[in-house]
């Protein structure tokens, strides 16, 4: 079993924000591959499915915790600890402000880097957990990080935006068979996007 974990605040007030991007992957993950229907579970909203790979189906449950992105460990490691998983079975899905709009990054293991839904996260299982990190670009100033992680996505945010949801649902047997080089890898041949500096992009806007 595999819990696959996105990042957000629960309700419609935050639903389009950049902080909820990973609830944004996970519902597309629940699309794409036809999960159950979503159920009130672990401090979560919750949904159960598979996932086909080469080697046979992975069964997988989705979590959106709607404990505040800033408590999620607390959601997280509930789950966890129900299915008897370590944290290698755990795939994080949240913004990253430090890579460019429409970047893709797998990484395992780490420091929370500021953001407080992994430092949560880390408090509750260790920080041995696999982080698949959306790039969501930087304001350029670390004063205005608070209000934009919260504002919304732009309407011109959708052109990068819909297909990297995409590509990271339809990419997703690689991570579910352990392979995460090469989901990284896969999702970024689906969604291109610019290499670029985020901080320096921002300030030249």
């Amino acid at each position: 079993m595999l819990i696959l974990a996105g990042l957000g605040n629960p309700g419609p007030k935050f639903e389009k924000n950049r902080h909820n991007v990973g609830f944004m992957a996970v519902e597309t993950i629940a699309r794409r591959w036809g999960f159950s229907p979503w159920r009130s579970r672990f401090q979560s909203l919750a949904a159960e499915g598979q996932i086909d790979t080469a080697d046979g189906p992975v069964k997988a449950l989705l979590l959106k915790p709607q404990t505040y992105y800033n408590e999620t460990g607390r959601a997280i490691g509930e789950a966890m600890r129900f299915y008897k998983r370590t944290p290698a079975d755990v795939i994080v899905f949240y913004d990253e402000i430090d890579l460019a709009p429409g970047r893709f990054r797998m990484k395992l293991g780490g420091g929370a880097a500021g953001n407080n839904g992994v430092r949560s996260t880390t408090a509750q299982i260790g920080d041995a957990f696999r982080r698949a990190r959306i790039g969501t670009g930087h304001p350029g100033d670390k004063a205005l990080v608070h209000g934009h992680v919260l504002s919304d996505f732009h309407k011109v945010d959708k052109v990068w935006l819909d297909p990297l949801l995409e590509a990271v649902a339809d990419a997703l047997p690689f991570a579910a068979a352990g392979d995460d080089e090469r989901y990284q890898a896969e999702v970024l041949r689906l969604a291109p996007a610019t290499k670029s500096d985020p901080r320096k992009a921002a300030r030249e806007d």
